[in-house]
């Protein structure tokens, strides 16, 4: 029989199965100097992350980190200061992102690889020491505790956020000082795991009724691109003394520097939340048909209420579209989320950077 062809697509995926990689000698903890880092295109994803990429640096102290992430994830690295360059990957049909990647650092050498997406690239490319996301990790844990698996750090540490002086310039204009501030997120990027605008409503006056748990308290409502029409809903119910606009009005980073000003958080499930547990707000996630075992919000200032049915059990309907579906959230009820709340209070805000 003749030679084998290799497409890029065949290629990339014998890649993956083992095809044989240069691994260069290992290098000392602390001699490394550059680093790749590859991690998610989706902001919570990315944001779980960055516990590890914390770790990496106190066990790297002397390296520099080439980041791989989506587009949209860029700006949450603008205050990571120890960036050799930050290469964002745009997804392209038939997986052609992984092989334009691979071009650009094919003639790179990495002292060490973190490869949270699995990819071809981690193995095809030079590098001293892999540390790449694979079958060997337990899906069944939490996000934050699957990637201290894949650095094999124990305990997993917690994700925290940096800003850069322009961030935190712009969110200081956007939240100035003064009365105590709490952050809303009454959207997600799925309508099914979004928890009905009334009840946010009904939630915010809860909380900063007299005799609530931030009375008085100012509201800055968050939203991303795209998830403006229910957040405007719930804006418009605020009180314009207290009401703070954040619906569509920054880049997630600096989003996660406004939200570094707020002394509590409740919202979807979403980047938004992931953001604020790791500027170490107390923070409260609604969760319906996602999965809190693996995305709850991370930290001991965080808690979570949920359905009391699971994802599988709240989409086994005839008939049941993702692209058309309203909220699947009916049966998490407001007095449930103000019980939860309440029970939490003093351990999420006692743990909480930003006191009361």
């Amino acid at each position: 029989s003749g030679p084998e062809i290799f497409t890029i697509p065949r290629f990339f995926n014998l890649a993956k199965k083992g095809l044989s990689v240069m691994i260069l000698p290992m290098t000392s903890d602390t001699h490394a100097k550059h680093i790749l880092f590859i991690t998610s295109s989706r902001i919570g994803d990315a944001v779980l992350s960055f516990g590890i990429l914390n770790e990496l640096c106190r066990r790297y102290p002397s390296a520099k980190f080439t980041i791989v992430c989506g587009p949209l994830v860029v700006s949450l690295f603008e205050g990571f200061d120890r960036t050799e360059q930050i290469i964002p990957l745009k997804k392209q049909k038939y997986s052609q992102h992984w092989f334009w990647l691979w071009r650009q650092l094919a003639g790179t050498s990495f002292d060490v690889v973190v490869d949270l997406r699995n990819s071809a690239v981690s193995r095809l490319i030079h590098a001293r020491k892999r540390h790449i996301y694979g079958a060997h990790i337990d899906s069944s844990r939490h996000k934050v505790e699957q990637n201290a698996q894949v650095i094999g750090v124990s305990p997993p540490p917690s994700p925290r956020l940096w800003f850069s002086a322009k961030q935190k310039r712009k969110a200081a204009e956007l939240i100035p000082d003064g009365i105590p501030v709490l952050g809303v997120g009454p959207t997600s990027n799925w309508a099914g795991k979004t928890w009905a605008a009334e009840r946010f409503i009904d939630l915010i006056s809860w909380i900063t009724a007299p005799d609530g748990l931030m009375p008085g308290a100012r509201v800055a409502v968050f939203a991303a691109p795209g998830e403006e029409e229910a957040a405007r809903r719930v804006l418009a119910s605020i009180p314009s003394n207290r009401a703070i606009d954040l619906i569509a009005k920054t880049d997630p980073g600096t989003a996660g520097a406004c939200l570094a000003r707020c002394q509590f958080y409740v919202g979807n499930d979403s980047g938004l939340m992931h953001c604020a547990a790791a500027a170490g707000v107390a923070t409260f996630g609604l969760f319906g048909p996602s999965y809190p075992h693996l995305y709850r919000p991370w930290g001991t200032q965080t808690a979570f209420a949920a359905t009391p049915e699971t994802f599988d059990e709240l989409t086994a309907f005839k008939g049941y579209d993702p692209a058309t579906v309203g909220s699947l959230m009916n049966s998490l009820t407001l007095p449930d989320v103000e019980l939860a709340i309440k029970k939490n209070w003093s351990q999420m805000t006692s743990s909480s950077s930003n006191s009361l």
